[in-house]
């Protein structure tokens, strides 16, 4: 016969494994809805083509090879949509995976890619670059130099301080400080610069874009988003430690301080490449965790590919909008605030029993 606690452990066991099975499956269905949408995202535009020529197209950039379509088709699918097709999903799914990540390790489901300023030192990065009259890629490297700059400041302000029990609300408060003066740079350099062709470029890049994404953007990005996603998803098992506090995961002979700082490194990297080639684009990493964590979740072996895979899609959904709801292309900040804070506040208004 078996005991009462037997009978609970069997059944918390089989509760576990059918969630577990549950979520493999919703990340399934997940990676299926991105790839539909990706063709879909192809197909639309002003320029009509057919999932022949699509497929096609992509078939012969791959291998080479030569094929029928005209110059104009081959063009618009190689050179047009597809770096922002795939600057779309790197995009959402690196702000994504960026804001659950620093949501974890700082215990704070408030908390942004932007937390540390690293996205307002990328942006008075790139807004300098601009000033300075310097080309694409020096823009690019200016806005990724100047967010890690950023972010390293923090952590010399947060070092110098030295409350070692109070590491996460100094980091922040440290954060809130550097974003703030960045912020005040990207001011003056919108005060100084020329009303007529510098202010609006800085304007309209701040409010983030892909209109004039290619692929050498992508070439600049991807190695880094590559190797610092992939790390994040090797140690996310790591997160959930964390979550319980220092102490707990200590004893578990987790070594927060590396950890935290590697997260940190990792995600910092993450939001600063990518903020590089898009602009500022805000709310993805605060309202895209806060969804992927009422579906699959607080753990962390399926809630960063579940962050993942929903910030690509959700970024790929804004920018169809964006590029074809109106006549003239609305930039993706205006977009994701519009939709993300009703979005947010709605989770809020759900999620009254708390984020884990």
């Amino acid at each position: 016969m078996l005991s009462e606690v037997d009978i609970k452990n069997v059944v918390v066991s089989s509760r576990k494994r059918y969630i577990g099975m549950s979520n493999r499956f919703l990340l399934l269905l997940l990676f299926a809805v991105l790839m539909i949408l990706i063709m879909i995202s192809f197909l639309l535009g002003r320029y009509k083509i057919s999932t022949g020529d699509v497929l096609t197209s992509l078939f012969s950039m791959i291998t080479g090879s030569r094929t029928g379509l005209n110059d104009v088709t081959v063009s618009i699918i190689n050179h047009i949509r597809f770096p922002r097709i795939m600057a779309c999903v790197l995009v959402g799914a690196s702000l994504s995976v960026s804001g659950v990540s620093y949501q974890g390790i700082f215990q704070n489901p408030m908390v942004s890619p932007d937390v540390l300023g690293a996205s307002a030192g990328a942006c008075f990065g790139a807004g300098l670059g601009i000033l300075l009259s310097l080309p694409s890629i020096g823009i690019q490297l200016m806005s990724f130099v100047f967010g890690l700059l950023a972010v390293g400041m923090v952590y010399l302000v947060s070092r110098a301080i030295g409350q070692k029990e109070n590491t996460t609300l100094v980091l922040v408060l440290a954060g809130m400080m550097i974003a703030s003066l960045f912020s005040a740079f990207i001011s003056i350099l919108k005060y100084i610069a020329d009303p007529y062709s510098k202010l609006p470029e800085i304007t309209f890049w701040l409010m983030g874009s892909f209109s004039s994404v290619t692929g050498k953007d992508l070439t600049f990005i991807l190695l880094p988003v590559a190797v610092c996603m992939t790390i994040l998803m090797l140690i996310r098992w790591r997160l959930n430690v964390l979550v319980f506090g220092d102490e707990e995961a200590s004893s578990l002979g987790v070594n927060t301080r590396r950890i935290r700082l590697l997260v940190i490194i990792c995600a910092t990297i993450l939001t600063a490449s990518v903020v590089s080639i898009s602009g500022q684009i805000g709310w993805v990493g605060l309202v895209i965790p806060h969804f992927c964590r009422r579906i699959v979740g607080p753990d962390y072996k399926h809630l960063l590919p579940a962050s993942f895979l929903i910030g690509a899609i959700f970024l790929l959904i804004v920018d169809n909008v964006a590029r074809m709801a109106f006549p003239v292309e609305i930039p993706l900040g205006i977009l994701t605030s519009i939709i993300g804070a009703p979005c947010f506040l709605l989770l809020l208004i759900r999620g009254k029993r708390g984020w884990n």
